[in-house]
Protein backbone atom coordinates (compact mmCIF):
# COMPACT_ATOMS: atom_id res chain seq x y z
CA UNK A 1 0.00 0.00 0.00
CA UNK A 2 1.34 3.05 -1.04
CA UNK A 3 2.40 6.29 1.60
CA UNK A 4 -0.55 8.40 0.64
CA UNK A 5 -2.84 5.60 0.36
CA UNK A 6 -1.77 4.21 3.68
CA UNK A 7 -2.79 7.33 5.11
CA UNK A 8 -6.07 8.44 3.97
CA UNK A 9 -7.12 4.59 5.17
CA UNK A 10 -5.94 5.72 8.41
CA UNK A 11 -7.86 8.99 8.56
CA UNK A 12 -11.33 7.40 7.34
CA UNK A 13 -10.62 5.04 10.37
CA UNK A 14 -9.77 8.05 12.66
CA UNK A 15 -12.94 9.68 11.23
CA UNK A 16 -15.37 6.91 11.75
CA UNK A 17 -13.87 5.35 14.81
CA UNK A 18 -15.16 9.61 16.22
CA UNK A 19 -18.64 9.24 14.62
CA UNK A 20 -19.36 6.12 15.63
CA UNK A 21 -18.88 6.54 19.18
CA UNK A 22 -18.65 10.78 19.51
CA UNK A 23 -22.09 10.99 21.62
CA UNK A 24 -20.51 7.92 24.04
CA UNK A 25 -17.44 10.12 24.34
CA UNK A 26 -19.27 12.90 25.10
CA UNK A 27 -20.65 11.22 27.80
CA UNK A 28 -18.25 9.34 29.37
CA UNK A 29 -15.84 12.78 29.25
CA UNK A 30 -18.55 15.21 31.09
CA UNK A 31 -19.19 12.42 33.98
CA UNK A 32 -16.04 11.33 34.30
CA UNK A 33 -15.09 15.11 34.84
CA UNK A 34 -17.67 15.59 37.17
CA UNK A 35 -16.32 12.38 38.57
CA UNK A 36 -13.11 14.35 39.62
CA UNK A 37 -14.72 16.01 42.46
CA UNK A 38 -17.00 13.37 43.43
CA UNK A 39 -16.54 13.19 47.08
CA UNK A 40 -16.27 17.03 47.87
CA UNK A 41 -19.71 17.15 45.63
CA UNK A 42 -21.39 14.94 47.50
CA UNK A 43 -20.60 16.32 50.84
CA UNK A 44 -21.37 20.07 49.21
CA UNK A 45 -24.89 18.93 47.80
CA UNK A 46 -25.58 16.84 50.47
CA UNK A 47 -24.17 18.99 53.41
CA UNK A 48 -27.55 19.34 55.61
CA UNK A 49 -28.42 15.66 55.16
CA UNK A 50 -24.46 14.19 56.13
CA UNK A 51 -23.13 16.60 58.78
CA UNK A 52 -24.35 15.61 62.07
CA UNK A 53 -24.47 17.86 64.91
CA UNK A 54 -22.72 16.48 68.11
CA UNK A 55 -20.79 17.38 70.92
CA UNK A 56 -18.45 14.08 70.95
CA UNK A 57 -15.13 14.59 69.84
CA UNK A 58 -14.76 10.76 68.65
CA UNK A 59 -16.59 8.18 66.67
CA UNK A 60 -18.58 5.95 68.81
CA UNK A 61 -17.64 2.39 69.56
CA UNK A 62 -19.94 0.10 68.14
CA UNK A 63 -20.97 2.13 65.42
CA UNK A 64 -19.86 -0.81 62.40
CA UNK A 65 -21.89 -2.96 64.68
CA UNK A 66 -25.08 -1.05 64.73
CA UNK A 67 -24.93 -0.22 60.66
CA UNK A 68 -23.78 -3.30 60.20
CA UNK A 69 -26.48 -5.26 62.19
CA UNK A 70 -29.27 -2.52 60.35
CA UNK A 71 -28.05 -3.04 57.16
CA UNK A 72 -28.57 -7.24 56.87
CA UNK A 73 -31.84 -7.00 58.72
CA UNK A 74 -33.38 -4.24 55.60
CA UNK A 75 -31.40 -6.80 53.42
CA UNK A 76 -31.53 -10.49 53.95
CA UNK A 77 -29.38 -11.53 50.40
CA UNK A 78 -26.59 -9.44 50.14
CA UNK A 79 -23.58 -10.13 47.98
CA UNK A 80 -21.37 -8.17 50.34
CA UNK A 81 -21.00 -4.64 52.22
CA UNK A 82 -18.43 -1.50 51.91
CA UNK A 83 -17.74 1.19 54.73
CA UNK A 84 -16.64 3.76 51.77
CA UNK A 85 -15.29 6.45 54.35
CA UNK A 86 -13.48 5.21 57.35
CA UNK A 87 -11.68 8.44 57.46
CA UNK A 88 -15.03 10.24 58.52
CA UNK A 89 -14.68 12.74 61.28
CA UNK A 90 -16.78 12.71 64.02
CA UNK A 91 -19.21 14.92 62.66
CA UNK A 92 -20.00 13.17 59.08
CA UNK A 93 -22.44 10.28 58.00
CA UNK A 94 -21.07 6.85 57.92
CA UNK A 95 -21.61 5.58 54.41
CA UNK A 96 -22.04 1.89 52.85
CA UNK A 97 -21.93 0.92 49.54
CA UNK A 98 -24.49 -2.56 48.90
CA UNK A 99 -23.71 -5.02 46.42
CA UNK A 100 -26.66 -7.28 45.61
CA UNK A 101 -28.20 -9.14 42.84
CA UNK A 102 -31.43 -9.13 41.82
CA UNK A 103 -30.83 -11.30 38.81
CA UNK A 104 -31.11 -9.20 36.02
CA UNK A 105 -28.53 -8.95 33.56
CA UNK A 106 -29.33 -4.78 32.79
CA UNK A 107 -29.55 -3.59 36.06
CA UNK A 108 -26.03 -2.79 38.20
CA UNK A 109 -26.65 -3.72 41.59
CA UNK A 110 -25.60 -1.30 43.74
CA UNK A 111 -26.81 0.66 46.44
CA UNK A 112 -25.90 3.61 48.78
CA UNK A 113 -27.08 3.81 52.36
CA UNK A 114 -25.70 6.54 54.97
CA UNK A 115 -26.23 6.62 58.63
CA UNK A 116 -25.76 8.72 61.95
CA UNK A 117 -22.97 6.46 63.83
CA UNK A 118 -24.59 8.09 66.89
CA UNK A 119 -27.89 7.18 66.49
CA UNK A 120 -28.13 4.77 63.88
CA UNK A 121 -30.54 7.02 61.78
CA UNK A 122 -31.11 6.20 58.26
CA UNK A 123 -30.19 9.23 56.60
CA UNK A 124 -30.54 8.64 52.88
CA UNK A 125 -30.81 4.86 51.13
CA UNK A 126 -31.20 3.51 47.62
CA UNK A 127 -30.12 1.77 44.68
CA UNK A 128 -27.56 4.08 42.61
CA UNK A 129 -29.76 3.59 39.80
CA UNK A 130 -31.83 6.23 40.90
CA UNK A 131 -31.45 9.79 41.45
CA UNK A 132 -33.28 10.62 44.03
CA UNK A 133 -30.55 8.55 46.23
CA UNK A 134 -27.94 10.83 45.12
CA UNK A 135 -27.19 12.47 41.71
CA UNK A 136 -23.48 11.60 42.11
CA UNK A 137 -23.68 8.46 43.08
CA UNK A 138 -26.42 7.70 39.95
CA UNK A 139 -23.78 9.56 37.73
CA UNK A 140 -21.24 7.61 38.92
CA UNK A 141 -22.67 4.16 38.42
CA UNK A 142 -23.97 5.54 34.95
CA UNK A 143 -19.99 6.29 34.02
CA UNK A 144 -18.94 2.82 34.61
CA UNK A 145 -22.33 0.79 32.98
CA UNK A 146 -24.33 3.50 31.18
CA UNK A 147 -27.14 2.66 33.48
CA UNK A 148 -26.93 -0.87 31.55
CA UNK A 149 -25.52 -3.66 34.04
CA UNK A 150 -22.68 -5.83 32.99
CA UNK A 151 -23.40 -5.50 29.21
CA UNK A 152 -23.25 -1.72 29.83
CA UNK A 153 -19.97 -2.06 31.63
CA UNK A 154 -18.29 -4.16 28.59
CA UNK A 155 -19.74 -1.20 26.44
CA UNK A 156 -18.10 1.12 27.96
CA UNK A 157 -14.89 -1.05 28.07
CA UNK A 158 -15.34 -1.06 24.15
CA UNK A 159 -15.66 2.43 23.78
CA UNK A 160 -11.97 3.17 25.89
CA UNK A 161 -10.63 0.94 23.32
CA UNK A 162 -11.90 2.47 20.75
CA UNK A 163 -11.22 6.12 21.52
CA UNK A 164 -7.54 4.79 22.30
CA UNK A 165 -7.64 3.54 18.43
CA UNK A 166 -9.09 6.81 17.42
CA UNK A 167 -6.18 8.76 19.69
CA UNK A 168 -3.24 6.82 17.92
CA UNK A 169 -4.53 6.80 14.67
CA UNK A 170 -4.89 10.64 15.16
CA UNK A 171 -1.60 10.62 16.29
CA UNK A 172 -0.38 9.01 12.91
CA UNK A 173 -2.36 11.24 10.84
CA UNK A 174 -1.03 14.45 12.30
CA UNK A 175 1.82 13.77 13.64
CA UNK A 176 3.65 16.47 11.23
CA UNK A 177 2.14 18.75 13.86
CA UNK A 178 2.39 17.36 17.01
CA UNK A 179 5.52 18.99 17.75
CA UNK A 180 4.66 22.25 16.25
CA UNK A 181 1.57 22.24 18.49
CA UNK A 182 3.80 21.58 21.85
CA UNK A 183 6.19 24.36 21.08
CA UNK A 184 3.01 26.61 20.94
CA UNK A 185 3.85 27.36 17.01
CA UNK A 186 0.41 26.64 16.01
CA UNK A 187 -2.23 29.52 16.63
CA UNK A 188 -6.07 29.29 15.69
CA UNK A 189 -7.21 30.38 13.02
CA UNK A 190 -10.14 32.53 12.78
CA UNK A 191 -11.25 33.41 9.50
CA UNK A 192 -14.47 30.65 9.67
CA UNK A 193 -16.04 27.96 11.80
CA UNK A 194 -14.28 25.07 9.59
CA UNK A 195 -10.38 26.59 10.11
CA UNK A 196 -11.66 27.28 13.80
CA UNK A 197 -13.11 23.65 14.64
CA UNK A 198 -9.62 22.78 12.33
CA UNK A 199 -7.54 23.92 14.82
CA UNK A 200 -8.98 23.21 18.00
CA UNK A 201 -9.31 19.74 16.87
CA UNK A 202 -5.70 19.41 16.11
CA UNK A 203 -4.43 21.78 19.78
CA UNK A 204 -6.77 19.71 21.95
CA UNK A 205 -5.99 16.29 20.62
CA UNK A 206 -2.15 16.54 20.82
CA UNK A 207 -2.06 18.46 24.40
CA UNK A 208 -4.84 15.73 25.88
CA UNK A 209 -3.16 12.84 23.99
CA UNK A 210 -0.98 11.33 26.56
CA UNK A 211 -3.30 11.80 29.45
CA UNK A 212 -6.16 10.98 27.28
CA UNK A 213 -4.63 7.85 26.81
CA UNK A 214 -3.97 6.90 30.16
CA UNK A 215 -7.43 7.19 31.15
CA UNK A 216 -9.07 5.40 28.61
CA UNK A 217 -6.62 2.48 28.65
CA UNK A 218 -7.25 2.31 32.62
CA UNK A 219 -11.13 2.57 32.50
CA UNK A 220 -10.84 -0.37 29.44
CA UNK A 221 -8.70 -2.26 32.20
CA UNK A 222 -10.77 -2.12 35.12
CA UNK A 223 -14.20 -3.15 32.99
CA UNK A 224 -12.53 -6.40 31.76
CA UNK A 225 -14.32 -8.04 34.71
CA UNK A 226 -17.57 -7.54 32.02
CA UNK A 227 -15.93 -10.03 29.83
CA UNK A 228 -15.56 -12.82 31.60
CA UNK A 229 -18.60 -15.73 31.31
CA UNK A 230 -18.54 -15.79 34.95
CA UNK A 231 -19.68 -12.15 35.55
CA UNK A 232 -22.79 -12.71 33.52
CA UNK A 233 -23.73 -15.78 34.99
CA UNK A 234 -23.05 -14.61 38.32
CA UNK A 235 -25.88 -11.48 37.27
CA UNK A 236 -28.39 -13.90 36.69
CA UNK A 237 -27.77 -15.94 39.90
CA UNK A 238 -29.98 -14.81 42.73
CA UNK A 239 -27.89 -14.39 46.23
CA UNK A 240 -27.93 -16.52 49.37
CA UNK A 241 -29.27 -15.64 52.16
CA UNK A 242 -26.58 -13.46 54.31
CA UNK A 243 -24.25 -15.26 56.74
CA UNK A 244 -23.89 -12.56 59.02
CA UNK A 245 -20.16 -12.24 60.68
CA UNK A 246 -19.44 -13.86 64.53
CA UNK A 247 -16.86 -11.49 65.46
CA UNK A 248 -18.23 -7.49 65.97
CA UNK A 249 -16.79 -5.51 63.13
CA UNK A 250 -15.57 -2.70 65.52
CA UNK A 251 -13.17 -5.15 66.98
CA UNK A 252 -11.61 -6.87 63.81
CA UNK A 253 -11.30 -2.88 62.56
CA UNK A 254 -9.04 -2.22 65.74
CA UNK A 255 -7.39 -5.55 65.00
CA UNK A 256 -6.62 -5.02 61.47
CA UNK A 257 -5.16 -1.67 61.96
CA UNK A 258 -3.06 -2.88 65.61
CA UNK A 259 -1.74 -5.53 62.63
CA UNK A 260 -0.75 -2.70 60.44
CA UNK A 261 0.06 0.62 62.50
CA UNK A 262 0.88 2.95 59.45
CA UNK A 263 -2.96 1.53 57.21
CA UNK A 264 -4.61 4.65 56.70
CA UNK A 265 -8.18 3.31 55.70
CA UNK A 266 -9.98 4.06 52.80
CA UNK A 267 -12.50 1.08 52.58
CA UNK A 268 -13.64 -1.39 54.38
CA UNK A 269 -15.43 -4.94 53.40
CA UNK A 270 -18.01 -6.28 55.63
CA UNK A 271 -19.10 -9.68 54.48
CA UNK A 272 -22.09 -11.45 54.28
CA UNK A 273 -21.47 -14.68 52.50
CA UNK A 274 -19.24 -16.92 54.23
CA UNK A 275 -16.53 -17.37 51.33
CA UNK A 276 -15.30 -13.48 51.41
CA UNK A 277 -13.40 -12.09 54.56
CA UNK A 278 -13.23 -9.10 56.47
CA UNK A 279 -11.30 -6.52 55.12
CA UNK A 280 -9.61 -3.19 55.62
CA UNK A 281 -7.10 -1.89 52.88
CA UNK A 282 -5.81 1.75 52.06
CA UNK A 283 -2.59 3.69 51.87
CA UNK A 284 0.12 3.43 54.04
CA UNK A 285 2.16 6.64 55.96
CA UNK A 286 4.23 8.49 53.32
CA UNK A 287 3.10 6.63 50.67
CA UNK A 288 2.73 8.42 47.22
CA UNK A 289 -0.83 8.20 46.77
CA UNK A 290 -0.47 7.27 42.73
CA UNK A 291 0.57 3.89 44.05
CA UNK A 292 -3.69 2.95 45.33
CA UNK A 293 -4.66 1.80 47.89
CA UNK A 294 -3.52 -1.65 47.43
CA UNK A 295 -2.53 -2.51 50.89
CA UNK A 296 -4.57 -4.84 53.28
CA UNK A 297 -5.24 -6.70 56.35
CA UNK A 298 -7.76 -9.57 56.16
CA UNK A 299 -9.36 -11.24 58.85
CA UNK A 300 -11.76 -14.40 59.24
CA UNK A 301 -14.88 -13.05 60.47
CA UNK A 302 -16.31 -16.36 62.24
CA UNK A 303 -12.86 -16.78 64.48
CA UNK A 304 -11.00 -13.45 64.43
CA UNK A 305 -8.20 -15.10 63.26
CA UNK A 306 -6.21 -12.93 61.50
CA UNK A 307 -5.62 -14.26 57.83
CA UNK A 308 -3.05 -12.43 55.59
CA UNK A 309 -1.22 -8.71 56.18
CA UNK A 310 -0.81 -7.54 52.22
CA UNK A 311 1.72 -4.69 50.95
CA UNK A 312 1.81 -3.29 48.22
CA UNK A 313 5.33 -2.81 48.44
CA UNK A 314 6.07 -6.94 48.74
CA UNK A 315 3.72 -7.60 45.86
CA UNK A 316 4.91 -8.56 41.94
CA UNK A 317 5.86 -5.79 39.86
CA UNK A 318 2.35 -6.29 37.50
CA UNK A 319 0.52 -6.12 40.59
CA UNK A 320 1.96 -3.04 41.57
CA UNK A 321 1.48 -1.63 38.34
CA UNK A 322 -2.26 -2.40 38.52
CA UNK A 323 -2.68 -0.80 41.69
CA UNK A 324 -1.93 2.36 39.83
CA UNK A 325 -4.62 2.29 37.07
CA UNK A 326 -7.38 3.41 39.58
CA UNK A 327 -5.60 6.34 40.84
CA UNK A 328 -4.41 7.29 37.52
CA UNK A 329 -8.02 6.91 36.01
CA UNK A 330 -9.79 9.29 38.86
CA UNK A 331 -6.89 11.85 39.30
CA UNK A 332 -7.07 11.01 43.04
CA UNK A 333 -3.51 10.95 43.62
CA UNK A 334 -2.48 14.91 43.76
CA UNK A 335 -4.51 17.96 45.01
CA UNK A 336 -6.80 20.39 43.45
CA UNK A 337 -4.54 20.96 40.88
CA UNK A 338 -4.71 17.39 39.54
CA UNK A 339 -8.16 17.31 39.71
CA UNK A 340 -8.61 20.75 37.70
CA UNK A 341 -6.38 18.98 34.94
CA UNK A 342 -8.36 15.82 34.90
CA UNK A 343 -11.10 18.20 34.50
CA UNK A 344 -10.18 20.03 31.65
CA UNK A 345 -8.97 16.80 30.17
CA UNK A 346 -12.09 14.59 31.26
CA UNK A 347 -13.79 17.82 29.10
CA UNK A 348 -11.14 17.25 25.94
CA UNK A 349 -13.37 13.51 24.16
CA UNK A 350 -16.51 15.62 23.98
CA UNK A 351 -14.97 18.77 22.25
CA UNK A 352 -12.75 16.39 20.04
CA UNK A 353 -16.40 14.39 19.00
CA UNK A 354 -17.79 17.97 17.87
CA UNK A 355 -14.84 19.16 16.23
CA UNK A 356 -14.42 16.00 14.01
CA UNK A 357 -18.26 16.10 13.79
CA UNK A 358 -17.57 19.59 12.05
CA UNK A 359 -15.13 18.47 9.97
CA UNK A 360 -16.78 15.65 8.78
CA UNK A 361 -20.03 17.67 8.29
CA UNK A 362 -17.79 20.01 5.56
CA UNK A 363 -15.73 17.30 3.94
CA UNK A 364 -19.43 15.60 3.18
CA UNK A 365 -20.91 19.13 1.99
CA UNK A 366 -17.77 20.08 0.13
CA UNK A 367 -18.34 16.33 -1.76
CA UNK A 368 -21.65 17.06 -2.62
CA UNK A 369 -21.49 20.42 -3.61
CA UNK A 370 -18.58 18.96 -5.81
CA UNK A 371 -21.09 16.35 -7.66
CA UNK A 372 -23.76 18.76 -7.98
CA UNK A 373 -21.40 21.06 -10.06
CA UNK A 374 -20.57 18.41 -12.44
Amino acid sequence: MKKGSFRRSLFKLHSWLGLVTGIFLILLGLSGSVLVFRTELDNLFNRDLLHISTSENRLPDQALKRCYDNIINRYPNLDGIAWVNPDAEPGDAYNFRLYFNDARLLTYDLALISFNPYTGAILREGPSSQFTLSFIEWLFQFHFSFQLGVPGAALTAIFGITMLLSLLTGAIVYRKMLWKVLTFRVKINRKNWRTVSSDLHRMVGVWSLLLNAVIFFTGFWMNLFAFKAKTWQNEIVATKPNTPISIQPDQMYRQALSAMPDLEPTYVYLPTQPERKFEVRGYTKGQLKVWGSGNSVRIDQYTGELVEIDRLGEKPLGDRIQATFFPLHVGNFGGVAIKILYVIVGLAPGLLAVTGFLLWWRRVRGSHALASSK
